[in-house]
């Protein structure tokens, strides 16, 4: 027996434990992770004669059925003076009663049918979505197509959407995550929709006629783009959308002026003093819109950056062989028709707050002065080719997802070309745009921790200085 374990041993050691030297020696370029088989589902699209906008994905498998809808408005249209006007409007719209049902009963349908209604506000869209029963589906669409064209504003509801947002006024100063993030879009896009926040005065002073006028703005056929899916068939849907809406008419849109930019400010650091056990630290710049053309060599580029969790730089360097941090990234918000933010972010105890925030610039000038390895661009694109295939699993997501490309005006075949594109990406590109759209120069960071507790005077990055105290206005 000992005999046969001996001769065992011997052959793992001399043959088990090898590998031949090709495997040793293969490089990056050579690395083979072949793309998850995947075939872009089919979605019904079709424009009403009313100029609405229909997207529908059949899916017989649970008796549900999901509705989502966009309408073009949103935040990016308030006057300054009325910021907060759209989510003030939402939460009204949804909540405020429709056609011949009060606040109250609308609740309690819903409730009595397991419905479930919500409506937000975005920078460009007001959204609507409703999920219920297959068998309520016609009650469903009555209640949706009250509420687009109907809706009652009730004064009992519109005063509790107002309380709702000042206590959200009187607590925006609370989290430290959420004062940056505020702070930072302050910096990036001053006296502009995207930088400013609700105040006081400004909710206040809205009116049930400033729902009205919105609502008559906005709420028409040919400015609604609507996603179905589940356990209804196309010829349904379509008796059911003239049955209910043949009367609901275009008009001719209001002029949709987004406001320009501010320009570019210089790089500054702005400091929050408040007694927490750690800094968040957010910094960034203005980035790009969806029309750009290097819009996917920039999301390889942010992936290998700081967007690619334990695959990033950043992950690696602040959390992994440092450990300054749980967490830090970085991703690029895709302004829709004007320039979003690029942002990185991270949290960190308040003793290596000037730390971090060194490495992470130093990671960014990187990013611009060398290339990446080809290894890194390999993983980078393989993962995010293989991780679209999941993002398809659910047929609500499926069709809402071309509902918003439709919306955002996306260039035709763009998630069926995604993968391909992706594949394309050199090393020379993602050092081009890195070059092109990472701006040191223009850098506002934002700290919000104890700053007696920092480890070095910030003023050591050279870079001009606002303390910036908390206030309820």
């Amino acid at each position: 027996m000992y005999r046969a374990v001996f001769v065992l041993l011997t052959f793992l050691l001399l043959f088990g434990c090898s590998q031949p030297p090709v495997a040793q020696q293969l490089r990056p370029d050579q690395l083979d992770f072949p793309p998850l088989e995947f075939h872009f589902p089919q979605i019904v699209t079709q424009e009403l004669d009313n100029g609405m906008k229909l997207y529908l994905k059949e899916d017989h498998e649970l008796p549900l059925v999901e509705m989502t809808l966009m309408v073009g408005g949103g935040s990016i249209l308030d006057p300054l003076e009325k910021t907060g006007l759209s989510e003030f409007f939402a939460e009204v719209l949804a909540t405020g009663g429709a056609g011949e049902l009060s606040a109250a009963e609308l609740e309690a349908e819903l409730e009595g049918r397991a419905a479930e209604l919500s409506v937000t506000s975005s920078d460009y869209a007001y959204e609507i979505h409703l999920s219920l029963h297959r068998q309520d589906l016609r009650r469903g669409f009555e209640i949706l197509c009250d509420l687009l064209r109907r809706p009652r504003f009730e004064a009992e509801r519109l005063e509790l959407a107002r309380k709702q947002l000042l206590e959200s006024i009187h607590r925006k100063n609370d989290d430290p995550g959420s004062i940056a993030r505020r702070l930072l879009s302050e910096a990036i896009y001053p006296q502009h929709p995207f930088g400013s926040v609700p105040a006081v005065a400004a909710v206040n002073s809205f009116s049930r006629a400033d729902l009205i006028d919105l609502h008559e703005r906005y709420f028409h056929p040919n400015n609604v783009w609507m996603a179905v899916s589940g356990a209804v068939e196309q010829a349904e849907l379509m008796v059911l959308l003239q049955q209910l809406l043949a009367d609901w008419q275009p008009v001719q849109l209001p002029d949709m002026q987004l406001p320009e930019l501010p320009s570019a400010p210089p790089a500054r650091v702005f400091i929050v003093d408040k007694a927490v056990p750690q800094t968040s630290i957010m910094m960034g710049h203005a980035g790009i819109s969806k029309d750009n053309p290097d819009l996917l060599p920039l999301q390889v580029a942010n992936y290998i950056l700081g967007g690619g969790g334990f695959n990033s730089r950043m992950m690696r360097e602040v959390r992994s062989n440092r450990g300054l941090a749980y967490s830090v990234y970085s991703y690029f918000q895709i302004g829709r028709h004007l320039p979003g933010m690029f942002i990185a972010a991270s949290e960190t105890k308040c003793g290596s707050t000037s730390e971090v925030v060194s490495l992470m610039r130093e990671l960014m000038q990187q990013m611009i002065d060398e290339q990446v390895s080809l290894a890194e661009l390999v993983l980078a694109k393989q993962s995010m080719i293989n991780s679209f295939v999941f993002a398809f699993n659910d047929t609500h997501a499926v069709v809402s997802r071309k509902l918003r490309l439709g919306f955002y005006a996306y260039p035709e075949r763009y998630l069926e070309t995604y993968r391909e594109k992706i594949a394309a990406v050199t090393v020379a590109d993602v050092q081009r745009v890195a070059q092109q759209y990472l701006r040191p120069e223009q850098l506002q960071i934002v700290l919000v921790g104890t700053t007696a507790d920092f480890d070095k005077d910030v003023e050591a990055f050279g870079l001009p200085l606002e303390r910036v105290p908390l206030t309820i206005h």
